[in-house]
This record gives structure tokens, C-alpha cells and sequence, in this order.
């Protein structure tokens, strides 16, 4: 049976966003995390999507004011921007939730 890997967290979107980059650094994070195996613990999966973060934005999730990002800069005035407050406080909670919901199904459920 296929191991759970960190990328099916993403799977289901956020009904809202922060900034309008936020979507496709969703995206953007589900692929990089496409092959993370399934972390020990709901601190390793913090620490690992905080890492993420920091490395695919230059800032850290601390960071105080939105992140413009090019590379997600797909036209309109606040195109491209990436809000960290957004992260910390609604998409990496989101996560952690589902890694917890995940964790507590019964082992043959996981699979």
C-alpha cells in the first residue's frame, strides 16, 4: 500500500485566500511537498511546511507584511502578493488540522 505523503493535505483548497498569489503558492507547495513523507509528529509537519514557506518566499512566516512573488504574478493590481498572516493564521492551521483528523483514523483507513 501507498505510504500518505504531505502533498494529499492539499488536495482540498481553501474556500478564501489572503492575497491573490496565495492560491498558486498553494499549488505551489502541494508540488513541492509532493514526494515529503508523512511526518512523526504534528511538530515535524509545522516545522517542515514553516521551512517550505520560507524557502519558496525569501521570508519567513513571521514576516509582517505581504510577499510579492513574479513567479505568481498572473495580472491585476495585487497579482502575485502572498500574505503570511494568511498562512499562519488560516492555510497552516488548515493543514495541521488535517494531519491530526488523518492521524486518527483507523490505521487501515490510511492506507
Amino acid at each position: 500500500m501507498a505510504r500518505p505523503r504531505v502533498s494529499e493535505l492539499f488536495e482540498q483548497e481553501p474556500p478564501h485566500w489572503g492575497g491573490r498569489g496565495d492560491p498558486y503558492f498553494w499549488r505551489e507547495m502541494a508540488e513541492q511537498l509532493a514526494d515529503a513523507p508523512w511526518p512523526a509528529s504534528t511538530e515535524a509537519l509545522q516545522r517542515l511546511l514553516g521551512e517550505t514557506f520560507e524557502r519558496l518566499s525569501g521570508h519567513p512566516l513571521d514576516y509582517d507584511t505581504w510577499i510579492y512573488l513574479a513567479r505568481h504574478a498572473h495580472g491585476g493590481m495585487s497579482s502575485g502578493m502572498v500574505s503570511p498572516e494568511f498562512w499562519r493564521d488560516t492555510a497552516i492551521p488548515e493543514l495541521l488540522e488535517r494531519y491530526r483528523r488523518r492521524r486518527s483514523w483507523p490505521r487501515w483507513l490510511r492506507r
